[in-house]
């Protein structure tokens, strides 16, 4: 850890809170079409439809609003009502319309690491959500550098690296997904922090256990600094 110059935090699920509002909107989604499928088959189409989707959408809250009116107008043969169509819609809005809830603990966190090391938001989502969010948080001034991917594999993890000009040894990701936020950075030599979020979307969760010096998992962000 005396190596570490940079310090990337996650956003969705890590500073605020994000998926829950997704698993609520989505409960909405299954109410709303429980007339044509059962809720635990209509879950299992939306999961479908938005993994076959993430090539040309990406992530947020714009691309999960187009596929839930895909959905629905698949599992429905094309029937479903317009006015189903414009709730599917509201739903969206609605969310992109939330307020950011910042979580416990995370202020405090990058008041004591600010100085001592470079911060870095490494989030990934739609450019304009992400942006709205960070702004809405109040948390912008704490990050010397902003980056919003369209994805978080090896190769996104490397170019960063790069552009901070730093040794892979020298950074550390801090963020709630094992699969995103964790196992790329291991991969380069890089250290990860992980905390567990209470929700987690399925496409994220992988059953692997992770053993490595340069991983550490914590119950909360105020742990990290029990390491830096």
């Amino acid at each position: 850890m005396n190596s570490l110059k940079v310090i990337a935090f996650d956003a969705d699920d890590t500073l605020w809170h994000n998926e829950a509002f997704f698993q609520e909107t989505e409960k909405k989604f299954f109410e709303l079409l429980e007339n044509y499928l059962p809720q635990h088959t209509t879950a299992r189409e939306l999961l479908k439809t938005e993994i076959d989707n993430l090539p040309l959408y990406g992530y947020g809250i714009k691309a999960f609003m187009l596929s839930m009116i895909e959905t629905a107008m698949r599992v429905t043969n094309h029937t479903i009502p317009n006015e189903a169509i414009e709730r599917i819609i509201g739903y969206g809005k609605e969310m992109l319309n939330m307020p950011v809830a910042v979580m416990d603990g995370v202020e405090e966190v990058l008041t004591q690491l600010k100085g001592r090391y470079r911060l870095v938001l490494a989030t990934k989502g739609d450019l304009l959500d992400q942006e709205r969010k960070l702004k809405k948080s109040g948390l912008e001034k704490y990050f010397h550098h902003i980056e919003i991917m369209s994805e978080k594999k090896e190769a996104d993890y490397q170019k960063l690296i790069k552009h901070l000009d730093i040794a892979a040894a020298e950074f550390a990701m801090v963020g709630n997904s094992l699969k995103s936020d964790v196992m790329p950075v291991l991969a380069l030599g890089a250290h990860g922090f992980h905390i567990p979020y209470h929700v987690t979307w399925a496409h994220e969760r992988v059953d692997t256990v992770i053993e490595d010096k340069r991983l550490q998992q914590l119950g909360s962000i105020r742990e990290i600094l029990n390491y830096l």
